[in-house]
């Protein structure tokens, strides 16, 4: 691993995914299963930073007006019973600027760090994210976050295709549903490793160490 070509990057750690009062919890997933990853994640973070690795944050939501927000998706959510833009106890589910929308007070990105703002599942889509990784060099991404089989898959599928190194961190995702987490880690090693390969937390941690030490 080389840290000056590689960037974590952190997958919609948001209150509206992790809080019982945000969009998540309102559709009816388990948040406290999304929140599981915290502890890791927050080694993770820990490390990266002592490493010197570019630190990504992935925020999904949408603009005050939805002006970007697909019909089909605004369809989507009305159907799990969380409309985005409507009012919720952190302000409205999925929208930009809200108490919500924002990162878990655990997971605050630190100065400097880069925040992606992204209207879809992956972080490439309609975002700048791109730009700054070709700006930085970076050529190998560490993935974790949020929801394992929607967002996290969603960027790793977009990265792959455009040709970075990718490692998930396993242990530091959550999938909405427990029957999907295993599922959605097994697809990343098939094929000689098609989306990159998969890590522990431990692993990790340990791969960084012996290449700064």
């Amino acid at each position: 691993m080389e840290p000056a070509a590689t960037a974590l990057l952190v997958i919609d750690m948001q209150r509206d995914f992790c809080s019982p009062q945000g969009y998540a919890a309102r559709a009816g997933l388990d948040v406290a299963r999304l929140a599981r990853p915290i502890v890791q994640i927050q080694r993770l973070l820990m490390a990266a930073r002592a490493a010197g690795l570019l630190v990504v944050h992935t925020r999904e939501g949408h603009l005050p007006d939805l002006s970007d927000c697909p019909p089909e998706k605004m369809r989507r959510s009305v159907r799990a019973g969380a409309p985005i833009g409507s009012a919720g106890p952190m302000g409205r589910l999925l929208v930009r600027g809200e108490y919500g929308h924002d990162f878990i007070n655990e997971l605050q990105p630190q100065a400097g760090e880069v925040v992606i703002d992204k209207p879809g599942y992956g972080a490439f889509h309609q975002t700048r994210l791109e730009g700054v990784l070709i700006g930085r060099n970076i050529r190998q991404l560490i993935l974790c976050g949020v929801t394992t089989e929607v967002c996290v898959h969603s960027t790793l599928r977009e990265a792959v295709d455009r040709g970075y190194r990718c490692t998930t961190v396993g242990d530091a995702t959550a999938a909405s549903d427990p029957a999907l987490q295993a599922p959605a880690l097994a697809m990343i090693g098939v094929e000689g490793g098609i989306f990159g390969q998969l890590a522990s937390t431990d692993q990790l941690l340990l791969a960084l160490q012996v290449t700064t030490a």
